[in-house]
């Protein structure tokens, strides 16, 4: 089956992203404009189009649109790690105000890592801007552990240097994780 696979929990569908995904996301993405200056790239106004085209030319990168029923709602991504093979990264994933603070990031990301596990990876990464507190808790309460802080390793479009949280979840967590809920 591969990475590059739709994935449904309706009303949730992650699909392969492609160019018909293109213009709606520019939608969904300006339905928030000072997010981005979390975010190592803007997907907001006149930086969509270089973003885009800067992410569609990631060869590790296997991205998806995220809808919610029929409307693109945001994108994500799997990076495949060339260094550690069996580990992938969850990130670079945007979702809309509208399907915030619900039940669609857990469930998408579930989807993801179910995805990823029966894929043959053992290891899943999620990588956050320490300033994003909404999502480490997300990512703790799906049962990944903090394991590292990179502190000043990456400069944002908006020239921030941030500190990134590194958050772990291995194939034995995720089972531990399930067996609890």
């Amino acid at each position: 089956m591969g990475l590059s696979a739709p994935l449904l929990d309706a009303p949730i569908g992650l699909m392969p992203f492609d160019d018909r995904h293109i213009e709606p996301l520019r939608a969904a993405c300006a339905q928030d404009s000072e997010i981005w200056d979390i975010y190592p790239l803007s997907l907001l106004g006149d930086r969509f189009d270089g973003s885009i085209a800067l992410l569609a030319m990631m060869p590790n990168w296997v991205r998806f649109a995220v809808l919610d029923g029929e409307t693109v709602v945001g994108m994500t991504n799997f990076i495949l790690s060339e260094l550690q093979p069996g580990l992938v990264e969850i990130g670079g994933t945007y979702i809309a105000p509208s399907v915030r603070g619900t039940s669609f990031n857990r469930r998408m990301k579930m989807l993801l890592i179910e995805h990823a596990f029966s894929n043959g990876f053992h290891t899943i990464e999620f990588r956050v801007d320490t300033r994003n507190g909404r999502s480490m808790r997300a990512v703790e309460k799906l049962g990944a552990r903090r394991t590292a802080t990179l502190e000043r390793n990456m400069t944002t479009w908006t020239g921030y240097v941030r500190d990134t949280a590194v958050f772990q979840l291995t194939r034995e967590d995720w089972a531990s994780f399930r067996r609890r809920e």
